[in-house]
């Protein structure tokens, strides 16, 4: 990577590190008590640090569980950002959360992340017996850059018939990271990505271009979609990634893939952390009501 691409990457990082992780105050959950414990898993890229929510109640069974993967362009590492959603998950669908806090760039780049998201998955459903939950009965899903690799994950058990999830959350993707960002439109005149913040963000994770094109990288353009988990898609209206999204539930559900697609109208990327409000509680509800379906017995 260049020195010049490095230092950008570095300056957004520091830069929006801390504001990702603030969440509008109407969606902090401030009512949800926090269950959590610190647990770190060895991958084939490296140790991974991962936060583990537990249900409020339980039951006397295992419960499922769910793996969460936080966005931020691949460049921002604050699995923070998505505590609101993990806490709220997990006390609505009756899960097990792993909200995963894997390397980001540009001090790592692919395949990094995507080896560590899933080794991280596999080993949950392996080790299910002795932490408290069932790895049998498993979902996986994500924000932005961590929808993206949602998608690797579910393409990379598929391919080696390792496990099989049950729902796969892939909630404003980048998916096609082909394509110049600047035919990449927006309803709006000044949405939250603009193209040289999503030039920088591809540089930092995907330094070398003949990569871009690679199914773990660009999800949205490979062509073999059979057999992958089903699907939650949820693009947001006035979102750059809004259209790749929109056609990778198309693609899905033309490969046979029971696909789920919601577009949320007049809210831009990372509504649901940001707001309005009652949309992104409206979404943050669907991802909940969704898996609790998936991972019932």
């Amino acid at each position: 990577m260049p020195f010049s691409s490095r230092v950008q990457a570095r300056g957004i990082q520091l830069l929006l590190g801390r504001m990702m992780a603030r969440v509008h105050k109407d969606l902090r959950f401030a009512d949800i008590p926090k269950r959590t414990e610190a647990l770190r898993v060895e991958t084939g890229a490296g140790p991974v640090a991962c936060t583990v929510y537990r249900p409020p109640a339980t039951t006397g069974a295992l419960a499922p569980v769910y793996v969460n993967f936080h966005g931020g362009g691949f460049v921002v590492g604050r699995p923070e950002q998505d505590d609101h959603i993990c806490r709220y998950i997990a006390a609505t669908a009756g899960c097990v959360v792993i909200n995963v806090d894997y390397a980001v760039a540009p001090q790592t780049q692919f395949p990094v992340p995507v080896t560590q998201a899933y080794d991280v998955t596999a080993w949950v459903t392996e080790n299910g017996a002795a932490h408290d939950w069932d790895g049998s009965r498993l979902a996986v899903g994500g924000h932005s850059a961590g929808a993206n690799l949602t998608a690797a994950v579910c393409r990379t058990a598929r391919d080696r018939g390792t496990f099989s999830p049950r729902l796969q959350i892939i909630d404003s993707a980048p998916l096609d990271q082909l394509a110049d960002p600047a035919t990449k439109q927006s309803l709006i005149a000044k949405p939250l990505l603009s193209p040289q913040l999503m030039r920088i963000f591809t540089a930092a994770y995907v330094p070398d271009p003949a990569d871009r094109a690679h199914p773990l990288v660009s999800p949205g353009l490979a062509d073999d979609l059979a057999g992958l988990p089903p699907a939650l898609v949820i693009t947001a209206e006035n979102d750059r990634l809004r259209d790749e999204g929109d056609a990778y539930a198309k693609a899905l559900d033309a490969a046979g893939v029971p696909v789920t697609h919601r577009v949320f109208e007049g809210v831009d990327h990372y509504f649901t952390h940001t707001g309005p409000v009652p949309a992104a509680k409206e979404a943050i509800d669907l991802m909940a009501a969704t898996l609790r379906t998936a991972l019932s017995d």
